[in-house]
């Protein structure tokens, strides 16, 4: 059921996407001091932001479950926002989410991961990166960022081996579909770079909030 706090939810979501986005304007800060203006990629971070935090109660029960989830789940939402704007998911906010992820579960407060699970997962969440890095060769330099594999250790350790591949496996089924539109619409040419971090977070986020 939809409930006031999932609305009030839903609502600051939207806020901190928007605010997101503008955070990613200015930081990490441009070359050239550039702040850029409101643009196509101001609403996504934002409408993002107010489905996934206005989906966290209704996924997650138990207020701390949803609380853990919901600090994850704002950190992807600024990580968009600054992939959207300049092609980065910082170290500041990937790096640190690893470790704090395995306190999570090792503490027994993670509700997607057993710490019995964890050996597994961890195996896996190195596996994962290191295979598309692989893969990614054959496409030069850049095909996928660093900041991409370091994210997805963190989507590893906290959601668990099966939806860590789901999440991959969705993020780029979206980046097929994105692309080919986009293709079709001349909006895009066959050498344009598109950056694959913001379908591996909406990937995450399926993951996280969707799949069972």
């Amino acid at each position: 059921m939809v409930t006031p706090l999932a609305i009030a939810l839903t609502v600051l979501g939207a806020a901190w996407g928007l605010a997101a986005d503008r955070i990613a304007a200015r930081w990490p800060s441009h070359e050239d001091g550039h702040v850029r203006r409101i643009d196509w990629r101001t609403p996504v971070p934002a409408v993002t932001g107010a489905l996934a935090l206005g989906a966290l109660t209704l996924r997650f029960e138990d207020v701390s479950s949803a609380v853990i989830m919901g600090a994850y789940l704002v950190a992807l939402i600024l990580l968009l926002a600054t992939d959207l704007d300049q092609r980065l998911l910082p170290d500041i906010i990937t790096l640190p989410a690893i470790p704090l992820v395995l306190v999570v579960t090792l503490a027994g407060a993670n509700p997607l991961l057993e710490p019995a699970s964890l050996p597994l997962a961890a195996v896996v969440a190195i596996v994962v990166p290191v295979g598309l890095a692989v893969l990614a060769i054959p496409f030069g330099a850049g095909a996928i960022g660093m900041g991409d594999l370091k994210l997805l250790v963190s989507v590893g350790l906290l959601a668990g081996p099966l939806r860590l591949v789901t999440g991959v496996i969705y993020g780029a089924l979206l980046a097929g579909v994105v692309i080919v539109i986009l293709l079709i619409a001349r909006r895009i040419t066959l050498r344009t770079y598109v950056p694959f971090g913001p379908f591996l977070i909406f990937g995450a986020m399926w993951a996280i909030l969707v799949f069972r």
